[in-house]
């Protein structure tokens, strides 16, 4: 029984091989496109199993309940629908929809046919019509694969293998179709060789495109690398020194690019100025508006000591550019010498300032960044005493929500910061972000940037 039976088995095997490889590159590659080699894997796992079912060696060695289901029926009917799935994954435009309608249409009349099959046992009932869906649909596929103007406006990638492969294919079932009326039985090799040409023709342009994919993967990647280098080189190399201020800037993005942004502007060592702003949204735009606060902020040292010339400034200079996105910012003065700070904000969560034992909640808002042209922004004036603890901060630092939706919240930043008083600014910096690593459990993603600023009046 073997003896005539073992280029089936060959046969049936190496494409249900071929399948179970192509569903492993599918796996490996998660990152890249590659459903086609999902539905390339079922189309060929099909094909190999269809053909190991035609063999009734394989039938006897196989368990009783797979004898008495008709694996060969179900797979003719079906095995149309990952076939018009895999060409989706190239097409785009009209054509795309047209191979989605098949496809649909094909799911129906396998479904249909194998139920009557159940009912009425006639194995090729509706056969006629799925197999002139599947001419219908190779003809159009090889007129437009053909035609270079209709597959550059209808593929997402052609080359002369797919032509090569798809004119195999249909040649091989163009032979099939007229020999078989003519009474010529074709060889079945022949099936074989024309279902292996289509196949692995679709399988290099696969493989093209996951290639295509991963080089712009990496272009990306590196991009976001030198964006990543180039943003921390906008940000302050260290804190500036002072007699009788220590502070600490703490620098945490969400993503490779952030739109937090900080900056100090040191006068002498006795006066310094501190803005922290916050761009809404993450990533490439969020980070580039961040730079254009860096540029802006180069415009504006001149009013140092004036928050409320300060974010004037800025807010006149983004008007101008018209960004998308909202920014919000806080500006803080400190004049160790004259013992007392300034301090503005434009749409900023509040400044805390730790004083006598108490802490108190700094408000002093105008309207966010960019949003109206001219805008004056109230300025707090107040005295400063040693032992005081300013904190400025995005509200990344609060908005962080743990696993039943709750806020880290103003209170549970009070409750840290009073009760961390005699802690350094660099180890209340580091207790408050392990606080909002444990309140977003851990291994739950960050949810947005976060920047801090501590200053302490010596």
């Amino acid at each position: 029984m073997l003896r005539g039976q073992i280029a089936d088995i060959a046969v049936g095997s190496i494409f249900l091989f071929v399948g179970f490889a192509s569903w492993s590159i599918a796996a490996m590659r998660r990152r890249a496109r590659v459903r086609i080699f999902v539905w390339l894997g079922f189309w060929s796992a099909m094909y190999g199993a269809m053909r190991l079912s035609q063999s009734p060696a394989v039938i006897m060695a196989s368990p009783r309940a797979l004898q008495t289901f008709h694996v060969n029926t179900a797979i003719g009917y079906l095995i149309v629908v990952p076939a018009l799935l895999a060409f989706l994954e190239l097409a785009v435009g009209g054509l795309r929809v047209l191979i989605q309608v098949a496809a649909w249409i094909g799911f129906a009349i396998g479904i249909t046919g194998i139920l009557v099959f159940v009912v009425t046992s006639s194995s090729n009932a509706l056969m006629p019509y799925n197999n002139l869906l599947a001419a219908c649909v190779l003809l159009i596929l090889m007129i437009v694969v053909a035609v270079p103007r209709l597959s550059s406006s209808y593929l997402v990638f052609n080359s002369r293998v797919l032509v090569a492969g798809t004119f195999g294919f249909a040649v091989e079932a163009l032979y099939n179709n007229v020999a078989r009326p003519m009474g010529f039985e074709p060889l079945p090799v022949l099936d074989h060789i024309g279902f292996a040409i289509l196949l692995f023709s679709l399988a290099y342009v696969a493989l093209q495109l996951v290639f295509a994919n991963e080089h712009r993967l990496l272009a990306v990647e590196s991009e976001l690398e030198i964006a990543h280098k180039i943003q921390i080189e906008i940000l302050p190399r260290g804190v500036p020194s002072t007699r009788e201020l220590r502070m600490s800037a703490t620098y945490r993005p969400m993503t490779a690019v952030a739109g937090d942004f900080y900056e100090f502007v040191p006068v002498d060592d006795a006066r310094v100025g501190i803005l922290v702003a916050d761009v809404a949204g993450h990533g490439v735009p969020a980070a580039l508006i961040a730079s254009m606060i860096k540029v802006a902020m180069q415009a504006v040292t001149s009013c140092a000591h004036d928050p409320g010339a300060v974010l004037m400034g800025l807010n006149r200079v983004l008007s101008t550019q018209r960004p998308s996105q909202l920014i919000s910012a806080a500006y803080l003065w400190l004049d160790t010498e004259n013992r007392t700070a300034r301090y503005s904000a434009a749409g900023h969560p509040p400044l805390l300032r730790w004083t006598h034992g108490q802490l108190d909640r700094i408000e002093s808002n105008g309207f966010l960044l960019g949003m109206v042209p001219e805008c004056v922004y109230p300025v707090a004036t107040m005295d400063i005493h040693s032992g005081e603890r300013f904190l400025l901060y995005t509200d990344g630092v609060i908005e962080v929500e743990n696993g039943r939706g709750e806020f880290f919240g103003d209170s549970k930043l009070e409750d840290v910061v009073r009760d961390n008083q005699t802690r350094s600014p660099g180890e209340l910096s580091e207790e408050l972000l392990s606080q909002i690593d444990r309140w977003r459990s851990g291994s739950a993603p960050q949810q947005d940037d976060i920047t801090l600023v501590v200053i302490d009046v010596a």
